[in-house]
């Protein structure tokens, strides 16, 4: 009994070992086999209680994929444009046909975010953001990258008081910093913590030579400092 569950574990230690050392071709192949050169950013689809989450994430998608080399459609354009063709709602074309961005705008893919949850602590000096990131061509409905994020953004102040006083000062300063902190700027750090492993596109430096190189878990949880 005790050598088969020494053997199964060390099969899942193998699995995971093998899992955290996939390389982007293999976990992201058709990436490489479309070679996407234009996305369309939906409207994120919110399910948190935060009815703004929903607007102030959809604005901070364009920098970071533009840093990845993708020419990405200006968010103000298409949003006006999804709220005249009732496709405000990106749900509705999660999974159904997107052929018709690919007609209209010429977009190859489309990418949806999932904000599965938003908390801010003041006290504690994080906010908390986790986001389900996935790209769909446009020309064939494939699924081209799909990554899970729960970044948390450090925003602790320590001052150089000591004692008692300074720890009070530490709580002061740290509440104000995290109340103060963007969220936009929230938002824009978790996108590109998540889609760090994302293989670069065409007006990219590394654009089809990343192949090689090393894609992250499919779901990562992280601190990041703001």
């Amino acid at each position: 009994m005790k050598n088969c569950i020494a053997i199964a574990l060390m099969a899942l230690m193998l699995a995971s070992c093998a899992s955290s050392s996939l390389t982007r071709e293999v976990r992201y192949p058709k990436m490489y086999e479309e070679k996407p050169t234009s996305i369309v950013v939906m409207p994120p689809i919110n399910r948190t209680t935060h009815v703004d989450a929903k607007d102030f994430f959809y604005t901070t998608m364009y920098t970071p994929l533009c840093e990845k080399g993708y020419y990405v459609f200006s968010p103000m354009l298409t949003m006006e444009m999804f709220q005249s063709e009732s496709a405000y709602d990106a749900e509705m074309f999660l999974e159904g046909s997107l052929t018709q961005f690919r007609n209209v705008l010429g977009a190859d893919a489309a990418m949806f975010t999932i904000i599965k949850s938003w908390s801010r602590s003041n006290i504690g000096g994080s906010l908390t953001v986790e986001v389900e990131y996935i790209l769909r061509s446009c020309v064939t409905g494939q699924t081209l990258y799909q990554r899970e994020g729960k970044i948390t953004l450090d925003t602790s102040v320590t001052t150089s008081s000591k004692g008692w006083l300074g720890a009070l000062l530490d709580v002061a300063a740290t509440a104000a910093n995290t109340a103060t902190t963007d969220k936009v700027v929230a938002g824009r750090r978790c996108t590109a913590y998540v889609l760090s492993d994302m293989p670069e596109g065409k007006y990219g430096l590394n654009f089809d030579k990343d192949q090689k190189r090393p894609a992250g878990k499919e779901r990562v949880v992280s601190t990041v400092r703001e």
